[in-house]
């Protein structure tokens, strides 16, 4: 986007803890293509009064191909899964989803429970869904989606035959409006307790660091080669990365909290 941020709209105003909110495109996009599972939410129907929400897998990103050069959100699914038919049968613009991604990067233990919290990441983007249906832009975004899982996945497996495309299809979400909001600090607890020598003397208060672990790669029964560079390094810096920010996280004093605590 040129602004390089989505423009507010009333569902996506913040009304608490505002400064914890951003519309801006780089922050939001990658908070959506580092979330191993995003959700998806939609009106199965006008006469279904309940909306479904489905976990899937999706990659924001912008097609070589797509003369508006507008980045779009892109989501894998099965041809008989009730949302890619409902994909296919609604017309321009498509049908209109909100998707959500979250991480979880600690848990924040107060001296009263009132202020335990989270450090998290969080996106939501809303949009129309339509299913893919140029052959050269269903496969980019099918190796967009596979390298999101593991990157270089695509290059190094077999490419998928004509059946498994026919059984494949991709969603295409065109966003609308989008924003994040996140939490990364230590706990936020009352001056009256921090002043209470009995208090803050009986209980423990700081920050449980949590991250996305990766284990060693387990090979296959019929496996027979080792196991491949891209997939190594993939564990090793994703573990490392994780690792590092909820740690930063977890000891992160805001300027504001500095100055109110000073």
């Amino acid at each position: 986007m040129a602004d390089e941020s989505y423009a507010p709209t009333p569902s996506t105003t913040f009304n608490r803890y505002k400064e914890r909110g951003s519309y801006d495109v780089e922050t939001i996009h990658n908070i959506f293509n580092t979330t191993s599972v995003v959700h998806v939410s939609f009106l199965p129907s006008p006469d279904d009064p309940f909306p479904v929400i489905l976990p899937m897998i999706g990659q924001i990103g912008t097609y070589p191909g797509d003369d508006t050069a507008e980045a779009a959100c892109y989501l894998h699914g099965y041809v008989s899964s009730r949302i890619v038919k409902l994909s296919g049968s609604h017309d321009d613009p498509g049908f209109p989803v909100c998707v959500t991604a979250t991480k979880v990067d600690g848990y924040k233990l107060a001296l009263t429970p009132f202020h335990h919290s989270y450090n998290y990441r969080s996106a939501l983007l809303q949009g129309h869904a339509a299913l893919v249906t140029d052959p050269a832009e269903k496969t980019w975004a099918l190796e967009l989606i596979t390298d999101s899982v593991v990157p270089g996945r695509w290059a190094h497996s077999r490419p998928p035959d004509k059946g498994e495309l026919a059984a494949t299809h991709v969603i295409k979400i065109s966003i609308v409006a989008a924003s994040a909001k996140d939490a990364a600090s230590v706990p936020a607890d009352e001056r009256k307790d921090l002043r209470n020598e009995a208090v803050a003397n009986a209980f423990w208060a700081g920050v449980v660091p949590v991250w996305e672990c990766f284990g060693e790669p387990v090979p296959a029964p019929y496996n027979k080669v080792k196991v491949p560079d891209h997939v190594a390094e993939f564990v090793k810096n994703e573990n490392a990365n994780s690792e590092e920010y909820a740690v930063w996280a977890a000891g992160n004093v805001p300027v504001k909290k500095k100055r109110e605590d000073e």
